[in-house]
């Protein structure tokens, strides 16, 4: 089989892992567990991938993307015939593991591709490294959001499948927000109205988006205090009332959760001295709104509204739609 010239002969396993959309230590790992090693190794040490080694992981990459066993699919990538192991184009055009993306930053296909191989080191590089790239908005909407959405349609179209990585996506995704949030600000500092309160409202558990808007606030040295999911009503009440907060954003994913009552009683609490009384502004976000009528609070599309509207810039409280419906995530 001859070299292919978007082949290189001798790729070190860092570019080879670039080129595949895997982590070098995904490789090393296949190396030593089902023998898919290079070809020719420097010193007798250092490896060097042939564009047969690229063919034979490029099947490898297939199989387990549709969800083969990797040990199956190491045997079946070894005794594939030689001319049915031609190296493929470089992973920019390839889909996403199998993925319903559609038209999507290229950094999602990759992602993608790691998470249908359970591939957790690849999935923590790739998203860390989109958060120090974009900053935590851009690479939440348009890296972490199109893939969870594309994880949860394969999902909801394949049975009981592909559960295992959303699950997987979900935790790193988390993870990677959590450590992209910086400690929490003094509230002296930007924001003497009090801080941003971010809750789920009872019954809620799908925090991720507000994680990011957490995350953020943070790189914007906002105050905020992040309470999670399904926040009990009068918890919820208690801290408002203690706080003070400039803000309160209720995330609700089903309109089952939405709870107006709720909504209403935190945009009625009042605080302060007479005569110089201040109420929060209460964004409604996530899907579970979405139908309701809540004249008076805010209700921003995206993230990037969302900050907007945190921040005192340019923003209408009239845009309709949860705080990203395209944002949701199952």
């Amino acid at each position: 089989m001859t070299e292919k010239p978007d082949v290189p002969a001798g790729l070190t396993t860092g570019a080879l892992a670039r080129r595949l959309g895997v982590s070098p230590t995904t490789l090393r790992s296949w190396d030593r567990r089902y023998g898919i090693g290079p070809a020719v190794r420097t010193d007798g040490r250092h490896r060097r991938w042939t564009a047969q080694d690229v063919a034979v992981l490029e099947t490898m990459c297939r199989l387990t993307s549709a969800g083969v066993p990797p040990a199956e699919a190491a045997k079946a990538a070894r005794e594939a015939p030689p001319g049915a192991l031609e190296p493929v184009a470089p992973s920019r055009s390839r889909a996403g593991g199998g993925l319903p993306l559609g038209d999507v930053r290229q950094e999602c296909r990759g992602l993608a591709r790691a998470a249908v191989r359970l591939d957790a080191p690849a999935l923590e590089e790739r998203l860390a490294r989109a958060v120090e790239t974009y900053g935590v908005a851009v690479a939440w909407q348009e890296v972490m959001v199109p893939t969870l959405h594309a994880v949860g349609r394969k999902w909801a179209s394949s049975g009981d499948r592909y559960v295992e990585v959303e699950h997987l996506l979900s935790w790193h995704v988390s993870s990677t927000l959590r450590r992209a949030t910086r400690p929490p600000a003094a509230q002296t500092e930007t924001s003497p109205a009090g801080p941003v309160v971010l809750a789920c409202v009872p019954g809620e558990q799908h925090t991720l988006p507000l994680e990011a808007l957490n995350a953020a606030l943070s790189e914007l040295r906002l105050p905020t205090r992040m309470f999670g999911g399904a926040v009990p009503a009068e918890a919820l009440a208690a801290a408002v009332d203690r706080l003070g907060p400039s803000a309160v954003v209720l995330w609700a994913q089903t309109r089952s959760s939405a709870s107006l009552p709720l909504a209403r009683q935190v945009a009625g609490a009042r605080w302060g001295v007479k005569g110089a009384r201040r109420k929060p502004l209460v964004m409604l976000g996530g899907p579970g709104w979405l139908g309701h009528s809540a004249p008076g609070m805010a209700r921003p599309t995206t993230l990037r509204d969302a900050l907007a509207g945190l921040t005192g810039e340019a923003f209408s409280v009239a845009a309709a739609g949860p705080l990203e419906a395209g944002e949701s995530v199952r």
